[in-house]
């Protein structure tokens, strides 16, 4: 069986997210996106713990599914072609690690997994001496990486730990401020226990496979959804039974891991370098000439990804570990009809034409991947050509920088889609 998995949300008990992040909401969601597999977030959150288990039914081996009748609830406010879709879910969380190694700081985030609720409720027994899971669905926890990855393994059988969004600057395992050069070092002699890697939004696998390090690694996508709106920015493919201990040995030996739908890595807040207060933005080149200082207020620049993934690179773009699983690069459909409609992705006008053309043609993924440009063209003309440029990775790229997320266009001047609107940054 083939479908896409999102293993990596947040629900309302997280710091920043939407109060509409219940499992209600993020069913009919991923019902409307095309998402089959839904991690729960926030697990170590005893209010959101309950309510999973008060929510939630056993379903296949490992995971779970909805409450009949709630299910009925959220069927009926769908169009028929969305209501079909089953969705199940896997509980999961992410959690920040906050420790001092190597004379630093280090702030890493990771995605940890159980197969149960008896497994999660000893993992969160454990978690709680480090740190208080009543503050934040994102807890923050006292305890070096290496200590979180025994802790997760002695909980039960089944548990696992992804690092997430491994580049990030700020959070991420290899990022430029506080991560570590390998994950060797960070997991040290565990490390081997790991067995996939979460790109994030302002890397895709590419950019990964310059790094000969990370050859053994599954390259995994998620979309790190602070509001059920966001859930399918980023998925992971598998073809396997719908069976959590089925994606986990696909995670382990690469045998139906189908690979990843990813953003446009340009298109992730932290892709390039850059200093948001100032408007600057720079590629790496740029920022080593100008020594890594802001030309205007003369701090430092936030280091993005791609300069970080430069600096660690042994290989040239281009390079493909064998066996490594392919992806594909996206938009999501609500910014697509933005651009054509010259609204914002969020407007009322475009959420009614992503509602007519969902319910005539289906789920968002269905739409942006599968479905012939003709069959699109006959509800829509001008999305049936975004899609086809899509397809063919025929975009205008800005990137995103220090917290500003990037743009990805499909149209020139001229064309359906007007210049998307405000002050671009200063370019260098």
């Amino acid at each position: 069986m083939r479908f896409h998995a999102d293993l990596h949300v947040h629900s309302k008990h997280a710091r920043a997210c939407s109060k509409d992040s219940d499992l209600a909401h993020l069913t009919w969601w991923a019902r409307r996106k095309g998402i089959t597999l839904m991690g729960t977030g926030d697990f170590t959150h005893p209010v959101w713990f309950a309510e999973l288990r008060e929510n939630l039914v056993p379903a296949e081996p490992g995971l779970f599914r909805l409450r009949d009748d709630l299910d009925r609830d959220i069927c009926r406010t769908l169009p028929p072609r969305l209501a079909s879709g089953e969705v199940r879910f896997m509980l999961s969380v992410e959690v920040s690690t906050v420790y001092a190694r190597g004379g630093r700081t280090r702030k890493i985030h990771h995605l940890l997994y159980a197969p149960d609720f008896d497994v999660a409720e000893e993992l969160n027994r454990r978690l709680a001496q480090a740190g208080d899971l009543t503050e934040d669905g994102r807890p923050t926890l006292r305890m070096d990486a290496r200590d979180l990855l025994e802790t997760t393994l002695d909980s039960g059988d089944g548990a696992y730990l992804v690092p997430a969004h491994v580049w990030t600057p700020w959070f991420g395992v290899l990022g430029s401020k506080a991560g570590f050069d390998t994950i060797e070092e960070c997991y040290g002699d565990l490390s081997d226990r790991l067995f996939a890697l979460e790109t994030g939004l302002s890397s895709d696998p590419a950019m990964n496979w310059k790094v000969s390090g990370l050859d053994r690694y599954r390259m995994v996508s998620y979309s790190d959804a602070h509001s059920p709106p966001m859930l399918g920015r980023e998925t992971t493919v598998f073809d396997t039974d719908l069976d959590y201990f089925a994606v986990l040995r696909a995670l382990r030996t690469g045998e139906g891991h189908a690979g990843s739908v990813e953003f446009f890595p340009e298109e992730g807040k932290y892709h390039v370098d850059g200093h948001r207060k100032c408007g600057v933005r720079m590629e790496p080149r740029e920022t080593r000439e100008h020594g890594g200082i802001c030309p205007v207020c003369r701090r430092r620049l936030t280091i993005g990804v791609l300069s970080r993934v430069e600096e660690l690179a042994d290989r040239p773009d281009g390079a493909r570990p064998d066996g490594a699983a392919g992806f594909h690069s996206a938009v999501p459909l609500p910014e697509i009809v933005g651009e054509i409609l010259g609204v914002g992705p969020k407007s009322k006008k475009v959420v009614a034409e992503v509602d007519r053309l969902t319910a005539a043609l289906g789920p968002e993924l269905t739409i942006l991947e599968d479905l012939p440009p003709d069959e699109i063209a006959a509800h829509s003309p001008p999305l049936a050509e975004a899609v086809a440029r899509l397809r063919r990775c025929e975009v205008i790229r800005e990137p995103g920088y220090d917290g500003v997320f990037g743009t990805i266009r499909l149209f020139r001047r001229g064309e359906p889609g007007p210049v998307s609107k405000g002050s671009p940054p200063t370019l260098f």
